[in-house]
């Protein structure tokens, strides 16, 4: 009987070790870096998706009737929506093409490698050999540029290198930014080679 009472405490003092340890092992390990950040995951995934922006001339009430006209169409391989985080963007992983349509229906083409529109500023920052192609032959190209759609104001702080087939002129510059009219338009500075043509004089 004192052998059971010996043994009895003896499992109870082992059960009681144990217990301890596992209570003591807590994780200390502080996180940094990658590991500290929380992975996310997208709301909604698209693939081959094409956006067709429209305008009327007026607002429209219920029962009205107007023609619309497209301002702009939106082509990429991939989109993802992150509108269920708390700052929202959406995401074009595979790059993009803006083709935008001005007052006179003449087009012009934006294409970046990457994109992020910003919910709930209206900017979109495009990334990686970002080329804007106006209508009349003009080409300008950056690393990366940022659209705020609320303005209609295009800039970059990087690098640019602006192409006019009409004069021959080939400027190249850091930061610069302009409106989507191309009305207004400044370079912060610049460098590059310009071609001006002399008129002859008569004799």
């Amino acid at each position: 009987m004192r052998q059971t009472s010996e043994n009895i405490l003896k499992c109870f003092a082992t059960v009681f070790t144990v217990a301890i340890l596992f209570i003591s092992c807590k994780d200390n390990y502080q996180r940094v870096g990658e590991e500290a950040v929380k992975p996310i995951f997208p709301q909604g995934v698209a693939q081959n998706l094409t956006l067709t922006y429209t305008e009327t001339p007026k607002e429209m009430k219920n029962e009205d009737e107007a023609d619309s006209k497209i301002i702009a169409v939106l082509t990429s391989p991939a989109y993802e929506d992150f509108d269920n985080q708390i700052f929202k963007f959406r995401t074009f992983p595979k790059g993009l093409q803006v083709d935008f349509f001005d007052d006179k229906n003449q087009k012009s083409v934006i294409t970046a490698d990457y994109g992020i529109v910003y919910s709930q500023t209206n900017l979109i920052d495009l990334q990686g050999n970002v080329v804007v192609e106006s209508h009349d032959g003009k080409r300008l190209e950056a690393p990366q540029m940022f659209f705020d759609r609320s303005n209609n104001w295009i800039f970059t702080e990087e690098a640019f290198t602006y192409i006019n087939p009409e004069d021959g002129s080939v400027m190249d510059g850091e930061g610069m930014d302009f409106n989507r009219d191309r009305s207004y338009f400044k370079a912060h500075k610049t460098y590059g080679l310009m071609t001006i043509k002399e008129k002859e004089l008569d004799d």
